[in-house]
């Protein structure tokens, strides 16, 4: 495998960067349809299934965001940039949104597990065991704000979502190929002054 397709360039985001973005994506794909199944059917074997998950995936979703902002960090020179102007700052706080919201969700999630007392091992691994007293504050701060910061990320989602759409469509500004276009290493890409598209 070429180095150079590895990290980010100006021109686009990197095969690490991207397997990160998209991996992520679908694990907040399956969590959120698991709690949609839950709210519309209950109960059910089907609910029951992915709210079986729901507690590994989002320990795994909370080491994923801190290793992808580390990453983030490491190639910040190197990033596409998000533009001038207006436009540029709300993807700066949109972006800055979601990675906040993407830590805060799953820290509840576990303060709220760590908090009840009970041992907790994702896909096996034992992250502590079983305490002998339950801390309510926890479990409170957990309960008061999780998922309603969770549907929060889904609507900021969302919106991130609809903004590639709104670049691509009536901006014609080639953003999503920077995450989801070819992978070229730095000496292959288009020059600087060209918009990939």
């Amino acid at each position: 495998m070429r180095p150079g397709i590895l990290l980010d360039t100006p021109l686009r985001y990197g095969l690490v960067s991207r397997l990160l973005h998209w991996g992520m994506a679908a694990l907040f794909a399956w969590q959120f349809s698991g709690m949609a199944i839950k709210l519309l059917l209950g109960r059910h074997p089907v609910s029951s299934f992915f709210v079986g998950t729901h507690a590994s995936l989002g320990a795994l979703l909370f080491l994923l965001v801190l290793l992808r902002g580390a990453w983030g960090l490491l190639n910040l020179r190197r990033r596409p940039p998000h533009g001038p102007g207006l436009l540029g700052r709300a993807a700066t706080l949109g972006h800055l949104a979601i990675y906040a919201l993407m830590v805060a969700v799953p820290a509840l999630g576990l303060l709220r597990a760590y908090g009840s007392g009970r041992a907790f091992a994702p896909f096996g691994i034992p992250l502590w065991g079983a305490q002998r007293e339950t801390i309510p504050g926890l479990v409170e701060a957990g309960n008061a704000a999780h998922g309603e910061l969770a549907w929060v990320l889904l609507a900021v989602i969302a919106g991130h979502v609809a903004m590639v759409v709104v670049h691509r469509v009536v901006l014609r500004h080639g953003v999503l190929p920077r995450m989801a276009g070819p992978l070229r290493a730095p000496g292959q890409e288009a020059s600087p002054g060209t918009v990939p598209g």
